[in-house]
């Protein structure tokens, strides 16, 4: 760990002695040095607007960071990603990171930084380097010309370093005629200000007093998109199950949303957007559903004994194998021109949403009906339940719930408190059924996986089996109570 400043240098300035300001700390300086970035971008900044940015450092190869809203915003630091590469074309995994993002447009140099750079290092008496003061000059090259000269300090020390240094190198600097760091973001002296422009998919956190019905589908569908690009980049790493999960929830919500308010949309379109979200969906669902699967196979056999070890993780070994193929289809499906092509368009839509005029009425008139339908037909499927109802019918209860639920926080930012309440009700039931739908299918996989199994397999999987039917039982058992939490009247009042 370090502490870092910086400080702008007029004109003329010229580093003072820096050794002797803390005792027992020296000042040397080191080779001056040239260091080049060239940023990658597209045309209109796509990289940029998102907080995201594809460097070509020289020897050092190439850089992609992401996982910040704002390239100035020290709260959300970057996450850099390195990859071998010569000067030109960015390699295809960085690219691949990026993808989301930039979609079907070209990525090309968009501006090239030459610093160069003055160390000074400071040190011990012993000779180790407790810190540095970097001069740098930097020339930004646009379009084959300067777009911009600055110049600036910047102050790093170790925190082993002795009390009150980095303060003592502050002020000698400042006496010396350094000024206060410059506002202005690195990237923005870069690119210009079009870099901080707003991405291509802006979510609005709250909505204005008196929306309209296409406000409220336009804010759904952007977080939505947004959500989906966000993770991206995590799905095709592979590091973080929940990249996924969020991936298709994402779509998943989409898909929901354009049902629940078809009446306000043109057909063709949201018929059209909601089938290629299926295809992308049924791929994110088979990676994930087998994560899910993984998670719980791996927590119960921790409650076997040692003996039943070793049987346990050839059975999960087998299902890893599913994981990986999965995977390997998700990623083609992710590298296909054709999801690229959807990513262009769900941007779009999120932008511009093809809505019918009628979407320009209040939301809050026009809106409750749009869930009371999805809650009429969840409310028609339990009633229709036999006594007994089976696994396939309390999933289908699960299904319905899902679309109630998912309308329901659609509208929440028109609606306000009584829509969120009703959503949290729905959404208690749409988790116990979930848990008793993930409990259903484990078993029938170990029942599947024992049917070819040999020895200790089977009776390993037996057991495993067994706990996934306490869960169905508990479950079973459950879900009926929160149904009749969900369906009070009063928390429907307001459809």
């Amino acid at each position: 760990m370090s502490s870092r400043q910086s400080l702008s240098s007029p004109p003329g300035f010229h580093l003072p002695p820096l050794g002797g300001l803390v005792e027992g700390i020296d000042a040397a300086a080191g080779e001056a040095a040239v260091v080049e970035l060239t940023y990658h971008d597209t045309s209109d900044l796509r990289l940029a607007r998102a907080g995201a940015t594809l460097l070509y450092r020289g020897d050092d190869g190439w850089a992609v960071t992401l996982g910040r809203e704002r390239a100035d915003d020290p709260r959300h630091p970057p996450h850099e990603h390195r990859f071998e590469g010569e000067a030109g074309n960015p390699p295809a995994a960085a690219l691949d990171l990026v993808r989301a993002l930039v979609r079907t447009a070209k990525v090309q140099p968009v501006a090239r930084l030459r610093t160069r750079r003055r160390p000074v290092e400071l040190h011990d008496e012993s000779g180790k380097t407790l810190g540095e003061v970097l001069d740098d000059e930097v020339t930004v090259l646009a379009g084959g010309r300067v777009a911009a000269r600055f110049r600036e300090v910047e102050l790093h020390v170790d925190d082993a370093a002795p009390e009150g240094l980095i303060d003592a190198l502050h002020t000698r600097l400042r006496a010396a005629g350094a000024g206060p760091p410059d506002p202005s973001p690195q990237i923005v002296r870069a690119l210009g200000w079009r870099a901080l422009e707003p991405p291509d998919v802006a979510v609005a956190h709250r909505l204005g007093p008196s929306p309209t019905a296409g406000d409220v589908i336009r804010n759904a569908l952007a977080a939505s998109v947004a959500r989906l690009v966000a993770h991206d980049p995590g799905v095709r790493l592979g590091d973080d199950p929940e990249d996924v999960h969020q991936a298709r929830v994402a779509t998943r919500r989409l898909r929901s949303d354009l049902r629940t308010f078809r009446d306000l949309l043109d057909p063709d379109w949201a018929r059209s957007l909601r089938r290629d979200l299926k295809g992308i969906g049924h791929e994110l669902g088979a990676v994930r559903d087998t994560e899910v699967l993984l998670d719980r196979l791996r927590a119960h056999a921790e409650r076997l004994s040692a003996a039943d070890q070793a049987a346990a993780k050839k059975i999960i070994q087998r299902l890893l194998q599913r994981w990986d193929e999965a995977r390997a289809e998700l990623r083609e499906a992710l590298e296909s021109t054709r999801y690229a092509e959807l990513l262009d368009r769900l941007v779009e839509a999120a932008r511009e949403p093809a809505l019918l005029p009628d979407a320009d009425a209040p939301a809050a008139d026009l809106l409750p009906p749009l869930v009371r339908e999805p809650w009429e037909k969840l409310q028609t499927t339990v009633d229709e339940l036999p006594d007994d109802p089976s696994d396939p019918q309390l999933h289908e209860v699960r299904i319905e719930a899902k679309r109630c639920r998912y309308a329901a926080e659609a509208v929440t930012p028109a609606i306000g408190k009584r829509a969120r309440a009703f959503a949290k009700a729905i959404a208690d039931l749409q988790d116990v059924l979930g848990e008793h739908q993930d409990a259903v299918v484990a078993e029938e996989w170990l029942r599947e996986v024992s049917s070819g199994a040999m020895g200790r397999e089977v009776f390993v999987a037996g057991q495993l089996a067994s706990i996934e039917r306490i869960e169905i039982d508990r479950t079973r058992e459950a879900w009926g109570g929160v149904w009749q939490a969900a369906s009070k009247k009063k928390l429907r009042q307001w459809l």
